[in-house]
């Protein structure tokens, strides 16, 4: 699907981890300056992810033997897992003319948003990328940037089991509560969340520069 600004959106359901890391790496390696950015909307099965800076410590115990992958993008250890919404986000930030401070901050702007229309209050944590409610994390968030394009996003915990949570520091911070919107009785799936999520995210995303357009 092609929403008529130069991004394609795919929907890809229950997709195993190592096979969607594989294709963000490759689409990022072998994209050129006409290649349509991209959002994919997927969840996965059960696997905790740790950054290339990650220390593995943070792996407090693992009872359910879910596997520990690391991976090549910012940031510390998280979980994702059935019934948690994931975007991986695969844009061109020249093109758009935005820095990656700001991008951050509009995956941030996205789900905040989102939140709001289930009327929660998404806040920000200095120092803490992600989003919180009422000082529990929903929303996390891991970038790579290679050339100016992005790989990796942000993952929103809709109904996912947050157990697993509790056998981790998220993201490298001791004692750090996970919530999701199933906690607010918001009741609505993985896809109908989506929907909400890449309507903002289409929304706040910079157009792409003139001179691009015309040549695309």
């Amino acid at each position: 699907m092609n929403d008529g600004s130069g991004l394609r959106v795919k929907c890809l359901g229950l997709t195993g981890y190592a096979p969607v890391l594989e294709a963000m790496q490759f689409f990022t390696a072998t994209r050129d300056a006409q290649t349509p950015d991209e959002i994919w909307l997927l969840e996965h099965p059960p696997i905790f992810t740790l950054g290339l800076a990650g220390n593995p410590v943070h792996l407090l115990q693992n009872p359910g033997g879910i596997p520990l992958t690391r991976i090549d993008r910012g940031g510390q250890i998280t979980y994702h897992g059935p019934g948690q919404l994931v975007a991986y986000l695969l844009v061109d930030l020249a093109r758009r003319r935005v820095k990656v401070r700001e991008f951050v901050h509009l995956m941030e702007e996205a789900v905040i948003a989102t939140l709001a229309g289930y009327g929660l209050q998404g806040e920000r944590k200095r120092g803490a990328p992600g989003v919180y409610v009422d000082g529990a994390k929903i929303g996390a968030l891991g970038l790579r940037v290679k050339n100016a394009r992005t790989y990796h996003g942000l993952s929103l915990n809709v109904d996912v089991d947050l157990t697993p949570f509790s056998w981790i520091n998220p993201c490298g911070y001791e004692g750090l509560k996970s919530t999701r919107l199933a906690d607010f009785g918001i009741h609505d799936g993985v896809d109908a969340v989506g929907s909400h999520l890449l309507g903002h995210f289409q929304r706040l995303l910079p157009p792409l520069a003139v001179t691009m357009m015309e040549t695309a």
